[in-house]
């Protein structure tokens, strides 16, 4: 036997059987670094992506410390959609398929609250749910958490974006502080370390052996004449094929001619600037950051401070001050794995200025390189809902979501990022139902209440 069979861990005869009955034999990387940790009962955080075998890394430790005889919820997994928490709940199952009565319950939005009541009052072990319908049980008093020994945040970075994090806090206050806790992400931002900080002891990270560096940024030079920046911009823009860029101005009028003209040539643009106010900076900010917009055009006084987790493409449509200025506009891009393109487009003048930027690594050239194109678009994957509701009208994003997957049947896959204020809030949704989303939420109520909904643009 190989280090990364399932035979050379602490699992019952039972559990090992049933593996093998079921194809599983050998681990995943991420299986064989988490599982260990977690069956010597450690909190851990691990970075892991859909497909990698994470389900059955937390599932077989939490069967694993599972109590039969006491129908108590023992495990709770916290998922950001009903879809993915139906599919952790099969995967639980198959794990479970030998043990004796192991009861497993899905406690998510969109489905009768009834038949979950009358499932909790006959007792289950483990429940898989979304934070929204979780943390209404809890308040109910429907669902007890006195005896947790376990609970895992599953898909955690989604959670966060779409929003869960005040959810995710008051659910954690009902559990006892003597637990395990299992954080899974795709990715690990600085929110991740935050809420393990929060919600963790002494956390160990693994990854499933998939390290995550910053790649080297393919920058190019083009040398463009003045009145033929824009036509070059769209040759640059096709020939790169990107799907999020951020677009560097050196003036605030510049930012606004540029997203007005990328918007007749039929490319989802908006500006970024100082002459914006707060709801109008939010806004954009928000749609960008979601997928409801395909490029920023921004100043850098504007951009100071904004943090993109994944950018395809930098342009520079104005050649920076300084080289400090252009490091800094570059290093949005080409982060977590992902491959960067930095490009500058350069007056014959601005390019006796650009050999200080020469170092062997960057590419200078001539736009006529590049394929000329005629009716160039670029559409964003999203549309951002606008409600007329935030935090202090009570309003949650597992409300939002709950709206939207419920009476709505929008699928949980097609909504993106939530992003809740005190007096309104952000739904990011594949542009496709984004007209079915948006007619809901007006003819419907979220919590009881009706509030205005507007698309975006």
């Amino acid at each position: 036997m190989t280090n990364s069979s399932f035979s050379t861990l602490p699992l019952s005869k039972t559990t090992l059987h049933n593996l093998g009955e079921i194809g599983m034999v050998e681990m995943t990387p991420i299986q064989a670094a988490s599982l260990p940790e977690i069956l010597q009962g450690k909190d851990l955080i691990a970075q892991a992506k859909t497909g990698s075998g994470k389900t059955a890394a937390f599932g077989l430790g939490l069967l694993q410390r599972l109590e039969g005889k006491q129908f108590r919820v023992q495990s709770l997994v916290l998922c950001p959609t009903r879809e993915l928490a139906d599919q952790v709940a099969k995967e639980l199952r198959r794990l479970a398929r030998m043990s004796e009565n192991t009861k497993i319950l899905t406690l998510s939005g969109g489905v009768p609250f009834g038949p979950q009541l009358g499932s909790l009052r006959h007792g289950v072990h483990v429940v898989v749910g979304t934070p929204g319908r979780v943390l209404k049980h809890l308040k109910q008093g429907s669902l007890v958490l006195d005896h947790l020994k376990m609970l895992v945040l599953d898909e955690a970075d989604r959670m966060l974006d779409m929003g869960f994090i005040e959810e995710i806090e008051e659910v954690i206050a009902y559990a006892p502080k003597q637990r395990q806790t299992l954080l899974f992400s795709a990715t690990y931002p600085e929110e991740i370390e935050s809420l393990s900080d929060a919600v963790q002891r002494s956390a160990t990270f693994v990854n499933g052996g998939e390290r995550e560096v910053d790649n080297p940024i393919e920058e190019i030079f083009y040398e463009v004449q003045p009145k033929q920046k824009r036509t070059a911009l769209l040759q640059v823009l096709a020939s790169h094929k990107p799907q999020n860029v951020m677009l560097f101005s050196n003036t605030k009028q510049g930012a606004r001619e540029i997203a007005a003209s990328l918007q007749k040539q039929g490319v989802d643009a908006l500006a970024l600037h100082g002459d914006l106010e707060q709801t109008q900076r939010t806004d954009v900010l928000v749609q960008f950051s979601n997928g409801s917009c395909s490029v920023l055009v921004a100043t850098d006084v504007a951009a100071r401070g904004l943090d993109i987790k994944a950018l395809d493409m930098v342009v520079n449509f104005d050649l920076p001050q300084d080289e400090e200025t252009y490091i800094h506009r570059i290093g949005r891009t080409g982060r977590a794995g992902e491959r960067g393109v930095a490009v500058t487009l350069m007056s014959p003048r601005e390019s006796l200025a650009a050999e200080r930027y020469q170092n062997g690594n960057r590419r200078f050239g001539l736009i006529s390189a590049l394929p000329l194109v005629s009716d160039y678009s670029l559409q964003a994957k999203n549309q951002t809902l606008l409600i007329g509701g935030g935090k202090r009208d009570k309003v949650r994003a597992g409300d939002l979501l709950g709206a939207l997957t419920g009476d709505a049947g929008i699928h949980g896959k097609a909504v993106g990022k939530i992003d809740l204020y005190e007096r309104q809030s952000y739904v990011a949704v594949e542009r496709e139902q984004a007209e079915k989303a948006a007619n809901r939420l007006r003819k419907g109520k979220i919590k009881g209440r009706r509030f205005t909904a507007k698309l975006l643009k």
